[in-house]
């Protein structure tokens, strides 16, 4: 017995915006039925006394210290500029 429907199937595609033909419908209701029993297989796996876990590493930070420090000098910046003019990047207007 199926878990989903074609319908359901094809509700999903209309939500994902997807057009999809008959042929997609039934392969992809076949490929999500798998992805449905596989799934509650998972259910079976005791985990009573399994803590939640966000990582499967215990890694507590792995960012550095944000410790702040001079930037670029404004010559550098502007260096590779295509057009500057007194330390200032100039862009395109984009407002009338």
């Amino acid at each position: 017995m199926s878990r989903i429907t074609k319908e359901e199937v094809k509700h999903v595609a209309n939500l994902a915006r997807l057009a999809i033909t008959d042929e997609e419908v039934e392969v992809m209701t076949n490929q999500l039925d798998a992805i449905i029993s596989f799934a509650e297989l998972l259910n079976e796996v005791d985990t009573e006394n399994v803590k939640p876990t966000s990582h499967v590493l215990d890694i507590k930070n792995v960012m550095r210290e944000d410790i702040p420090k001079k930037g670029l000098a404004n010559e550098e910046v502007v260096k590779n500029a295509p057009d500057h003019i007194d330390g200032y990047i100039r862009v395109p207007s984009i407002l009338e």
